[in-house]
């Protein structure tokens, strides 16, 4: 059943418990924007930073604002899977709990979902959006430092969801110690590839397609430039394009975490020609300019899970620090995925858990094992997507060697 966040009546069935938000990042953000209201329940949300100043670009899924079930499976690298994993009642709730959104925070959806958009700039809109709505019931604090003192503070009622991304402050007190169980193994993850992702601005409108990628990178054996498909953002007249080049872990392993350009050509020059031969064909077609340097990073392309998203299993544990304690993790806490979607996974999930929420009469269990289902849905959903999509580059980058080609098919 579909509640109406803010609703008086609704909320007076349950003690009005606070809501702890750890990690004031885009989906931190987005779930106290989703939460707040004059009449809703006490939302604290805490976060280390004194300000946004990460700048790289990020992209969000369009079925973030789909308005039908079409729509929200219209693309084709998972519409099936996304018609297996999920019941259509459970799209059709998601869609109608979208509409009942701040014509603000649907406004600022549906830009940040045109293309590439900065990071600051979704942190920025967000905070902004927050501080600025009068009667607030969101409160802002420092950092907590640690699960013990996340823990420490939840009182009789309280519930913590944890938003602090990857370096989750909560996922390895999620295991109970049952059964011979080691405490803290929480999370499954897969190592994709290692990559160096590029960013740059150019001097005119560009985008580029699986034929755009193919022929720019014929003359490339070794290392292929792969900018991201449909991702291209224009801000007026130029375009921020970003792209990856798959690299070995020994390569990986000699970079610096961040570097420019000039430092790969100097020090890299097979990897850099790559680059280089994309862009110069582009320059080639478009005649334009790339405005200021290349900013490079590498970084390792992982896939993973927190196998308890939540403390269910942890509340009949005797003696665990998170007995009768509902906690719940989101974002990059819960699931992480390379290739542009968590972000998009985020707010997905952050919209799933403020709809739990605002049902208040809901008991903690069954809240969190609704959200424990729900999340293993989405696991399952981005995981066959980001092996769709390894796969389909890895297909592109072999696509002039047949016998290699080959050897990646798995025919009937």
């Amino acid at each position: 059943m579909l509640h109406v966040p803010g609703n008086k009546d609704h909320l007076k069935s349950h003690p009005d418990g606070r809501i702890h938000i750890i990690g004031a990042g885009p989906v931190g953000l987005m779930l106290a924007a989703m939460l707040q209201a004059p009449d809703g329940p006490p939302v604290r949300l805490y976060e280390r930073r004194r300000e946004y100043t990460r700048t790289r670009m990020v992209r969000l899924g369009r079925h973030l604002v789909a308005e039908s079930i079409e729509d929200y499976h219209s693309d084709n690298v998972d519409d099936e899977s996304v018609e297996a994993i999920f019941e259509a009642g459970e799209i059709e709730s998601a869609l109608a709990y979208r509409q009942l959104l701040s014509p603000e925070l649907r406004e600022l959806l549906q830009q940040w979902t045109l293309g590439f958009c900065p990071l600051n700039a979704i942190e920025h809109a967000l905070s902004s959006l927050i501080d600025s709505r009068p009667g607030s019931n969101v409160e802002r604090a420092g950092a907590v430092e640690s699960a013990e003192a996340a823990i420490d503070m939840l009182e009789p009622g309280d519930m913590l969801v944890d938003c602090s991304g990857s370096r989750s402050v909560m996922r390895d007190f999620l295991v109970p110690n049952l059964d011979g169980e080691p405490a803290g193994q929480n999370t499954q993850r897969v190592r994709l590839e290692y990559a160096l992702v590029v960013t740059f601005l150019y001097g005119q409108q560009y985008a580029c397609n699986e034929y755009c990628k193919y022929f720019k990178n014929v003359e490339n054996a070794t290392f292929k430039f792969i900018p991201a498909v449909h991702r291209t953002y224009y801000d007026g007249a130029i375009s921020h394009v970003t792209g990856i080049i798959t690299i070995s872990e020994e390569i990986y392993q000699q970079m610096p975490s961040r570097f420019d350009g000039e430092w790969l050509r100097i020090n890299f020059p097979d990897v850099a020609r790559s680059m280089d031969r994309f862009i110069e064909k582009v320059k080639e077609e478009t005649n334009g300019e790339i405005v200021g340097d290349l900013s490079i990073i590498r970084i390792p392309l992982d896939l993973y899970r927190a196998r308890n998203a939540t403390s269910l299993r942890c509340r009949t544990a005797f003696g665990h620090p998170l007995s009768g304690k509902p906690v719940f993790l989101l974002g990059d806490s819960a699931v992480g995925s390379p290739y542009f979607q968590s972000i998009s996974l985020g707010f997905e999930c952050a919209m799933y858990l403020a709809n739990l929420i605002n049902q208040r009469e809901m008991p903690a269990d069954r809240m969190m094992e609704r959200y424990e289902a729900h999340i293993y849905k989405q696991w399952m959903r981005v995981y066959m997507r980001t092996r769709m999509i390894k796969h389909n580059k890895d297909l592109l980058e072999l696509v002039d060697s047949k016998l290699d080609l080959l050897a990646k098919l798995h025919v009937y």
